[in-house]
């Protein structure tokens, strides 16, 4: 049998305070969670729910106060004018325990290969969820002083949701989103390795963006930027159904040597991917926007090969972007932090380095036994 016993007031309020819940009653709460204890003694009497599982009261304290703030909401009524309506009560209390157990209990599953608990995985997760914490501690949304820090912020929080999609056993997912992945990091690796003058003018070509999306509020500069547009992509020689194009992959004009390239054209394959050096992942690259286009790949794919086929490319992205942000960031640091820094580094960068390679190893193997098929 599961055990219901309910929190004493000392152990509900330390998880009170660490919920920081300041805002809801801290007593009525109280009694909403001894209710809510009371009734998930009755249902694992009665079994009706077959689980002899404890509860986690850090879980349900949290669905008690977001059902009670949404029946608020929704009702127009005030917490006041609910602590002494029972049926009320009786209905934020039973759906409460309702999404507990479903969500957290009989929660659908993909059939998973993978754990987060996995060293193939939570080596790498260790380490993002480190970045992210460094990186939150930085300027952010000011594109013009932190383009390149919100690059590498969002890329690492692309990383994480990779991870946690392959942990649920969404590995076509994982690989979709990978592709964002990479893109990011094509333009990132650009943006470093060729400086303000290109920065400026990629910065440049958001404003077009928002421009063209009828974003900036101001006519007068909506209409001063198209004219700017239409007279660069004239000394271009581009034409006006290229607008778009010109928009999202103009800057790329002002890499080195970009233009005087036969084979470049202004798009991500031709353009971006090849200039950022990185052309040899444009078939993994049209792989992932096939499955992100739903086509029959995503549906009737073998997950094994894709789970794998997604931790390498993932791997291979985080060593190359985790090197741009290690050069950021020992910039910024005392040298007392950067010895810290790198002594993490070098420990954990071991393991990574071993899982990839057997990873790599692993995955020639399953394509080898695919071909002899």
């Amino acid at each position: 049998m599961a055990d219901f016993r309910k929190l004493d007031r000392a152990q509900f309020d330390l998880i009170y305070d660490s919920l920081k819940i300041n805002d809801f009653s801290r007593d009525f709460l109280y009694e909403l969670y001894g209710y809510a204890e009371e009734g998930a003694g009755e249902l694992a009497k009665a079994n009706t729910l077959g689980l002899a599982v404890p509860i986690n009261p850090v879980y349900l304290i949290l669905y008690l106060v977001n059902e009670t703030n949404f029946f608020l909401g929704a009702k127009k009524r005030t917490l006041d004018s609910i602590k002494e309506d029972e049926d009320v009560i009786r209905v934020i209390v039973s759906t409460a325990l309702d999404k507990y157990y479903t969500n957290e209990h009989l929660n659908f599953q993909n059939e998973t290969k993978i754990s987060r608990f996995s060293p193939l995985v939570s080596t790498l997760s260790l380490y993002v969820n480190f970045v992210l914490g460094v990186l939150s501690r930085y300027k952010k949304r000011v594109p013009k002083q932190t383009l390149l820090t919100d690059i590498l912020h969002k890329s690492f929080s692309i990383m994480k949701a990779i991870i946690e999609l392959l942990c649920e056993g969404f590995d076509t997912e994982a690989f979709s989103t990978w592709r964002t992945l990479h893109e990011s990091e094509c333009i990132l690796i650009l943006l470093v390795k060729n400086g303000d003058e290109v920065i400026k003018t990629y910065l440049r070509h958001l404003d077009y963006s928002m421009a063209y999306r009828g974003v900036i509020a101001s006519k007068e500069e909506v209409d001063n930027i198209f004219l700017e547009i239409k007279a660069e992509m004239k000394e271009l020689e581009l034409k006006s159904k290229d607008m778009k194009k010109f928009i999202e992959y103009g800057w790329l004009r002002k890499i080195p040597g970009a233009l005087e390239n036969e084979s470049f054209k202004y798009n991500f394959r031709d353009g971006v991917e090849r200039l950022a050096g990185l052309s040899s992942y444009s078939k993994s690259y049209e792989m992932a926007s096939e499955i992100a286009h739903s086509s029959p790949l995503l549906i009737y794919s073998k997950n094994e090969y894709f789970l794998h086929l997604v931790l390498l490319n993932l791997y291979e992205s985080f060593f190359r972007i985790e090197n741009i942000f290690s050069h950021i960031y020992l910039r910024s640091i005392s040298k007392e932090e950067a010895n810290r820094y790198l002594l993490m580094r070098n420990v954990y960068f071991n393991h990574l380095e071993y899982i990839y390679q057997r990873e790599k190893a692993f995955f020639s193997k399953i394509t080898d036994n695919k071909k002899n098929a």
